[in-house]
Parts: C-alpha cells; structure tokens; sequence
C-alpha cells in the first residue's frame, strides 16, 4: 500500500478530494479555496500521480479505494465526506461500497460507472500512445476535453490550464498507462446498488468525456442519489470551483 502525499488545510468536518486522472492535488486548488474556511480539506495525489510513489501495474480502481481508505484510517477520527471527480469518482464509487465505515456521505463528480467495449478500445489506443509517444502526444486532446474553449481563451482560466497541461505532460507514462488500464475496466453495476451513504452526483453540461448520461447512469443505480449540473466541461471543478465547492458544501450540510 503506498504512502499517499497529501495536503490538510481548513478546520470543521473532513473533506477529502480525490483528483482526476492525469492530475495531482493542486487540480484542487480552487475548491479547497472555497471550502477551507467551513471545512478541514484533505487533498491527495493518488498512487503514480503528483508527488505519490508509483506501484507497479496492473492495478484496479479498488485498490485506488483502498489506498484512499488506509489514508482516511490514518488521518481522520471518523468518516469523512469524499469528494472525487472523472478518476477520483471512480474511487468514490468503490470506496462507497468496499469501505462504508469510512465515508459520511460521497460526491461523484464528471465520472462514469462502466465503459462498454468501443470504450474500453479508446482507451487502449490511449494507453498504446502514451507508451510510444509520451505524455506529449495526448497533451492538446485532454485540454480540449477537460476544459471549454472559452475557459481556454480567458486569461485566468489560460494560467490554470497552462499548469494542468504542464502536471500532465510531466506525469509518467508507465504510471499513466497503468491508471488507464484500471479507469477501463471499471465496472460498479452490482456495487453501486450497495452503497448506503447520501450520494450527489455532479455532471457537466459540456463534458464530452464523461457526459451527462453518464452522471444520470449513476445517480439511476443507487437508492437516494442527488444529481446536479454544472455548465462546464470535464474538470468542472476548476472551470466552475465555486460553484462546485458551494454543491458540495450544501449537500454535506443537508446530511
């Protein structure tokens, strides 16, 4: 089990906030922001991202669930609230089911349930260039799917894209391919009818990697789920983080 970097900041109830693929912690930065004044914030780079030890793959999403849960093990009293988006709602899925006693309530954000096999081959084509071409190669495809052409073209949001870009570019790419391996094979159908926590569920409104379909999949397959939409695309919670972090801090007030 690998020792996870993390970043604690805030005082009151334990958020955590578990990032996308391809990201680190800093994806964060402006939602801890937001949250940190009502909120401990815990933020974490998950294994082979950020400043995070590598682990040799193949791995699965639910041994990323069980990293976060040694984490929460380690550095809270009780449950906390987890909050993941795209790669890190994945996790949120999978540590709902694997470990309940470890999360209050969870907050799945641009994310998916399954891929179907035309899915599953995107990936592999992903993985196939990372390998022969670097993380370069896909660098100009993850902006234009993570973020809106406006967004691109603000002069704020160019400076937050320019830093994401340069965490991508310089994330390995074994590490890298190894995460996609395990974001393709996901498959939370049986799963998520177990999960028992209050569940919100946020899509974007022009996220053409995870679309909308896929938020409603997920808040359709467990008992109670809230969904909400943000007008972003993928990384709705750098396009749109107070408007994300004020989602997120009303649905864990409500429960």
């Amino acid at each position: 089990m690998p020792t996870l970097h993390f970043v604690k900041e805030g005082r009151g109830p334990l958020v955590v906030l578990g990032h996308a693929l391809g990201c680190d912690l800093t994806m964060w930065d402006g939602v801890a922001a937001q949250l940190a004044p009502s909120f401990t914030v815990l933020r974490y780079d998950q294994r082979g991202h950020g400043q995070s030890p590598m682990v040799p793959g193949p791995f699965s999403i639910e041994d990323m669930a069980d990293d976060a849960a040694a984490l929460i093990a380690a550095q809270a009293d009780g449950p906390v609230h987890f909050v993941g988006l795209s790669m890190g709602g994945m996790v949120a899925q999978a540590l709902a089911a694997r470990h309940p006693q470890r999360v209050a309530s969870i907050v799945v954000a641009n994310s998916s349930s399954l891929y179907d096999d035309a899915a599953r081959a995107m990936w592999q084509a992903r993985i196939d260039t990372v390998k022969a071409s670097g993380m370069t190669a896909i660098s100009d495809g993850a902006m234009q799917r993570w973020f809106t052409p406006e967004f691109r073209q603000d002069r704020d949001g160019a400076v937050r894209v320019a830093a994401l870009r340069a965490v991508l570019e310089a994330s390995d790419a074994g590490a890298y391919a190894d995460a996609c391996d395990a974001v393709s094979r996901i498959d939370f159908t049986a799963s998520n009818a177990r999960i028992a926590c209050p569940v919100l569920v946020i899509g974007g409104t022009r996220d053409e990697a995870t679309p909308m379909a896929m938020s409603e999949a997920i808040r359709g397959a467990i008992a109670g789920a809230e969904l909400a939409a943000i007008h972003a695309a993928h990384l709705s919670a750098v396009e749109k983080p107070a408007e994300f972090a004020r989602l997120v801090a009303e649905f864990i007030r409500r429960h």
